[in-house]
């Protein structure tokens, strides 16, 4: 039984449990109860820990501080998602308590342990039971007590594993929303799976990522690529209207021989395509010959990659000196929400939303960006706050977090802004403006899901209402209907509705009618959002 470990071990024990949570973060996605399609737990947590993996895989020979140092500051930049940022704490916390020490028993083990629980349960305003933090805490206090009857690391590691598990399969206990599923927490598990997998570690059983099994990467490194690797130069989309009686598998025939990547969609309405060719304007031609297009987007790959490297091959961030008191930068997807955004005052835009939370890293580069000595940082959901409240201690600029959890939260937000008026002031009327307005979201299930009283099928429409589950059906007009009828009951005077990429502008017009007709003594408001995943955005003032 191993008494103590060293930096190389501590290196070894990140290494395996990354490869654990990377190996099982499809399971831990499925444990997600909430059907709606967000930044997955398992896909957060393995993306966050393997920033980590990246970097101690370059150090030479760390000691247990610099390893643990390594792992904290990696995951903290590249944590994602809630999930993903507790992650990152728990190992904050541990890398703080191994500090100047160059081994680590287990009675240092499980102070460790504690301090990483003590960090995480400080960034949560309101820590619930049943969650990772119950797993963390009870496993760790496990831990505490075994330091006492046995200094051994391995002997003390072993006892906050079992403590974990049991802890584990008690959240389904905990949670109404879990009993109800029959499942335990998600986040739990994957800290389970780390801890197991480090002790297999410590053993000399390494758990390793199958070939066959691609290792999640924060992010790509596109210097491994050539432009010469680009067969075809220019990414080709379109949606064009049904007005002909041509079979669009004639279009997909002509397509394939004119590219690859193809995707074509139809239905009675549009034809949807996305090709990469090296001749758009023969795709275009074609295309014209079924109907009028709805949308075009052309781009060049190989100058777009050609970009990107000159940008990853900066070695400093960029950090614009201050220009100006106050700035913002906003978390949104779909170019006609990041045009709002823009338009009402935000510096820089940061690309993500459900199903691509944004990492820490990400959201302290468009803020470092900003030529301002204070800027105001909106997440635009629930999901992004605890990554976006991460930022401050890692730049030189005062980062103040407005806790939006939609795009029409931040919006009205941002029209109380006021670049001329005090910090103060403008963080109190911006915070305030959060509950002005009502936000419903329609999307689709991605999961089977027996949620909150609704039987829910994977595909079928749901709509939310603020936070909460509103209605589900098979037919979108029905979800719209419903949500126009509850506008109108609630008396709002403004409403706006975003439609999202795969939305026509005919299907934009039905539901803005809907509105119309439902809630007559309202403003209707349509804009094109842009936005992948959300069919509408909708918000009512």
């Amino acid at each position: 039984m191993r008494q103590t470990i060293n930096g190389a071990d501590f290196r070894r024990l990140i290494i395996s449990a990354a490869a654990s949570i990377e190996i099982h973060k499809q399971s831990i996605n499925e444990l997600n109860v909430f059907p709606v399609p967000d930044g997955d737990t398992g896909t957060n947590m393995s993306m966050t820990i393997n920033a980590a993996v990246a970097d101690l895989k370059k150090a030479e020979d760390p000691t247990l501080e610099k390893a643990a140092a390594i792992a904290a500051s990696a995951m903290l930049r590249g944590a994602r998602g809630n999930s993903g940022v507790i992650l990152s704490l728990l190992f904050r916390g541990i890398s703080k308590v191994l500090k100047g020490a160059a081994e680590c028993d287990g009675v240092l083990w499980a102070k460790a342990l504690q301090d990483g629980v003590d960090a995480a349960y400080k960034a949560v305003m309101k820590p619930a039971e049943g969650t990772i933090l119950t797993v963390a805490r009870l496993s760790a206090a496990k831990a505490a007590h075994a330091a006492q009857e046995n200094s051994y690391f391995e002997f003390v590691h072993q006892a906050a594993i079992a403590e974990a598990k049991t802890a584990l399969a008690n959240t389904v206990n905990q949670n109404p929303v879990l009993k109800k599923a029959g499942v335990v927490d998600a986040g739990g598990k994957g800290w389970v799976l780390a801890l197991e997998a480090m002790l297999l570690a410590l053993r000399g059983e390494d758990v390793t990522v199958p070939e066959d099994l691609a290792e999640t990467k924060p992010q790509a490194d596109f210097s491994d690529f050539s432009d010469e690797d680009i067969t075809f130069t220019y990414c080709t989309e379109f949606i064009v209207n049904r007005e002909t009686n041509r079979d669009p598998e004639e279009l997909r025939a002509f397509l394939q021989n004119l590219g690859d990547s193809l995707v074509l969609v139809d239905d009675d309405e549009i034809i949807k395509v996305h090709v990469h060719t090296n001749h758009p304007g023969t795709a275009l031609e074609e295309a014209l010959t079924y109907g009028s297009f709805v949308t075009v987007k052309i781009e060049n790959m190989r100058l777009q990659h050609t970009e990107k490297v000159m940008s990853e091959q900066e070695l400093q961030p960029k950090i614009a000196p201050p220009e100006k008191k106050l700035g913002a930068v906003a978390v949104c997807a779909g170019d006609g929400i990041a045009s709002v955004f823009k338009d009402l005052g935000v510096d820089g835009v940061i690309a993500g939303g459900q199903t691509m939370n944004p990492s820490t890293q990400d959201i302290l580069t468009v803020v470092n960006q900003v030529p301002a000595e204070v800027v105001f940082v909106f997440p635009n959901n629930k999901n992004i706050i605890m990554a976006a409240q991460q930022v401050d201690p890692l730049t030189e600029k005062r980062v103040i977090v407005i806790p939006s959890k939609t795009i029409p939260q931040g919006i009205t937000a941002m029209l109380s802004y006021d670049p001329e008026g005090s910090v103060e002031a403008n963080q109190e009327s911006m915070t305030q403006a959060l509950g002005n307005v009502d936000t419903m979201q329609v999307t689709y299930a991605a999961r089977d899901s027996d949620f909150d009283g609704h039987q829910i099928r994977q595909g079928d429409y749901l709509a939310m209402f603020g936070n909460a589950l509103f209605t589900t059906s098979r037919d979108l007009t029905t979800v719209l209907k419903r949500l126009a009828e509850k506008v109108r009951d609630t008396g709002r005077e403004y409403i706006t509705i975003f439609y999202g990429q795969d939305i026509t502008q005919k299907q934009a017009d039905k539901a803005a009618d809907i509105f119309a007709k439902t809630c007559p003594n309202a403003d209707v408001n349509l804009l094109s959002g842009g936005q992948p995943v959300y069919y509408y955005l909708i918000s009512a003032e």
